[in-house]
């Protein structure tokens, strides 16, 4: 019996179906169905890959749309950067470059050379250096009078690297302003600031510094005007009313630089810096552009500053305690020393002292009218009077109120014009 029909496993020595070798017949269909059923599958993944590679490339191509590739080896588009650049600046920040483009050629950098004299009798040379501001495109410049005010030579350096040699035109050291002029070759012509308005300021609002501090040429600084109506000393010591007060970084160097407004316009003169270590401490100072603009018309249409003439002299400020001491009738004003016969201010019948005091070493006049107000404003400091004054013009009519023996007294006076003295 060959075969058992119980699943039970057969006797040992029994040989199985499975043992004989397959016909040939059997084993070629047996591989033409293996090829059939595996060709199949081929196809099938053949097309999946197909698919799939399909997909792949057009996806590639959409990445690519959005996201351009870019062979890192390659040279950059320098035209692609500056788009891409400028598009990804904040709208503050392409203003400040906008300005800063075009009023930087405006700003030059000012060289000044002195001559001193050793105790051997040796000549020394010393060098400084600051800032100007182009005020007219014939070659008129602006500046500090502590720039150039004493040097022997002066020498103007362009945003573009070009030097001329500067001649003083006059200066007004109360106001530590000067005017420097260079000589252009026939149809030449400089790039020139436009002016703004100083009396209009208010604190908070954005201003933008650009001068050659430690000579580093062309830099900018920003920042707000942090106060308005200051009061600076000149370097000959009388006081500058109305300064701009800014905490744009300025340094050495910065002298007689701009500081503009957003506009681009100038509404000051950098003078000075506060600091106990002589740099930056945020807190810098400016002469209004509007005191400039009046120094440079007259120097630049009559060849001097044109000063309005009172023709008095006054001389201590009264406080409660002089008044006390000295029996006056106010607490508060200014003793007139001196009135000048014939001047404006003997026209309009104000009077000088009548008596003479000493007061150990000091010598008091007394007597005369005490000046209190003026066009409406109360006088306390002499500062601030003559200040007050000599922001007048020829020919203005101010108003005067004085006391006399204890009455007080309107009067107007017609200025008159100081003679020329050299600046």
């Amino acid at each position: 019996m060959l075969f058992h029909s119980s699943e039970k496993s057969p006797p040992e020595n029994t040989i199985t179906q499975n043992t004989f070798p397959e016909p040939q017949h059997r084993f070629k269909g047996r591989v033409k169905r293996t090829l059939r059923h595996w060709g199949g599958r081929a196809v099938k993944v053949s097309a999946l890959a197909l698919t799939v590679s399909v997909l792949s490339l057009l996806f590639s191509c959409a990445l690519n749309q959005f996201f351009p590739f870019q062979n890192p080896f390659s040279q950059p588009n320098r035209g692609s950067l500056a788009e891409a650049t400028q598009q990804s600046l904040l709208p503050f920040e392409q203003h400040t470059i906008d300005l800063y483009k075009k009023a930087s050629p405006t700003v030059v950098n000012i060289t000044s050379v002195s001559v001193s004299v050793d105790i051997f009798f040796n000549l020394i040379p010393n060098q400084g250096m600051g800032s100007g501001v182009i005020l007219t495109p014939d070659g008129y410049i602006l500046t500090n009078s502590h720039v150039v005010v004493d040097a022997d030579r002066v020498e103007v350096t362009t945003n573009n690297g070009k030097s001329y040699k500067a001649r003083f035109v006059g200066a007004d050291p109360s106001k530590d302003i000067a005017l420097i002029k260079i000589d252009l070759a026939p149809n030449e012509k400089l790039p020139f600031i436009e002016l703004g308005d100083s009396d209009s300021l208010m604190v908070g609002q954005s201003v933008y510094a650009i001068g050659n501090p430690f000579g580093l040429k062309s830099t900018l600084t920003t920042g707000v005007i942090s106060s308005v109506g200051r009061t600076l000393r000149a370097p000959n010591g009388r006081l500058i009313e109305n300064v701009i007060q800014t905490d744009a970084a300025i340094n050495p160097g910065n002298s007689g630089g701009a500081l503009l407004n957003s506009a681009g316009q100038l509404i000051g003169i950098n003078t000075a810096i506060f600091s106990p270590s002589g740099t930056s401490a945020g807190i810098g100072f400016a002469v209004p552009s509007n005191t400039a603009r009046r120094i440079a018309d007259d120097l630049i249409q009559k060849g001097r500053i044109i000063r309005p003439l009172l023709g008095l002299q006054v001389g201590m400020e009264v406080n409660p305690s002089i008044a006390k001491a000295l029996k006056l009738p106010t607490p508060y004003g200014l003793m007139i020393t001196n009135v000048a016969a014939g001047g404006p201010a003997a026209k309009a019948g104000i009077k000088g002292p009548t008596q003479e005091l000493m007061i150990g070493n000091r010598r008091l006049l007394l007597g005369g009218d005490i000046i209190i107000g003026v066009d409406d404003q109360k006088v306390e400091s002499a500062d601030h009077f003559i200040n007050y004054v000599e922001n007048k013009r020829p020919n203005d009519v101010i108003q005067l109120k004085v006391i006399r023996d204890e009455r007080t007294l309107a009067l107007p006076v017609t200025l008159g014009e100081r003679p020329q003295a050299r600046e």
